[in-house]
């Protein structure tokens, strides 16, 4: 069984955020910079990205989308902080 990540990107500029769940942060991150297919639309721009926060690992995709739905209800930098 994988373990599971709950990620806060930050845009090159400081100003958008993006919140993702996932089981491979580096490949993750490699997608949402264009460096391989399947990064979401949303990252297109406001290349390169960096994770500025990580939680987990978490056991279940549930738990992992849990947080996510907590993060995503935060705003910008807001989403930085603990979940």
């Amino acid at each position: 069984m994988s373990d599971w990540y709950v990620y806060v990107l930050l845009s090159e500029d400081e100003e958008r955020t993006y919140v993702g769940v996932t089981t491979d942060l580096e490949r993750r991150l490699a997608q949402h910079n264009g460096e391989l297919p399947g990064g979401a639309k949303a990252t297109r721009a406001g290349r390169p990205w960096t994770i500025a926060a990580q939680h987990g690992p978490l056991e279940t995709r549930g738990e992992a989308q849990s947080v996510e739905h907590r993060l995503k209800r935060r705003r910008g930098r807001r989403r930085l902080d603990p979940a």
